[in-house]
């Protein structure tokens, strides 16, 4: 081989390395450089604006802040539970009660960025789900489970204060979405 082929190999080999190596972090980093921002968006709704979008475009602003101390999880939670907000962290999902408020809370995030560390959770870890008034309800994860995507019921309201978390299942799935979803249920708790 001549020394121009082994350079243009080796260079082309490069390109590719480089290329399928941003494709791989891509999202994992979109996600982490939106939670900076995110943060900021949450300071200016705990000061008072009702919709502080994290950036121009956004079609989401933050609800709610959660957290998980014994991981040391801290996401800004999105209202709405679309696409595009999943893309950038935790969703409220509509028509369930709002971080703060009496009910069954429902969030949902993706398996593989933000609700990664669902795959972590134990029976008896505390989350901890601020509100934009600066309250902080926390839970205590009573139980865990493997469901079908039509199974509707985690949506039940409740007429106290519930924390519901779902995610995409298996964890370590290579194809998006599918038809089974992790659950996480915890009650309020006071400590």
């Amino acid at each position: 081989m001549t020394q121009f082929v082994r350079r243009t190999v080796f260079l082309t080999l490069l390109t590719i390395g480089g290329i399928l190596t941003v494709a791989a972090t891509w999202i994992p980093v979109k996600a982490q450089v939106a939670q900076v921002l995110l943060h900021r968006a949450w300071n200016m709704t705990r000061a008072g604006t009702a919709t502080a979008r994290p950036w121009p475009w956004a079609d989401t602003w933050p609800v709610g802040r959660l957290r998980v101390p014994r991981l040391g999880v801290d996401e800004i939670v999105l209202a709405g539970a679309s696409g595009s907000a999943l893309a950038f962290g935790p969703g409220h999902l509509d028509g369930t009660a709002l971080p703060g408020r009496c009910g069954n809370c429902v969030l949902s995030g993706h398996r593989d960025t933000h609700f990664s560390f669902l795959a972590r959770l134990r029976l008896g870890d505390v989350l901890e789900l601020e509100a934009p008034d600066g309250g902080v309800q926390r839970f205590v994860v009573r139980s865990t489970h493997i469901l079908r995507r039509s199974d509707l019921f985690v949506l039940d309201d409740d007429t106290s204060p519930v924390l519901t978390l779902t995610t995409c299942y298996p964890f370590d799935a290579i194809v998006p979405g599918g038809p089974l979803r992790f659950v996480v249920r915890a009650e309020a708790v006071r400590l």
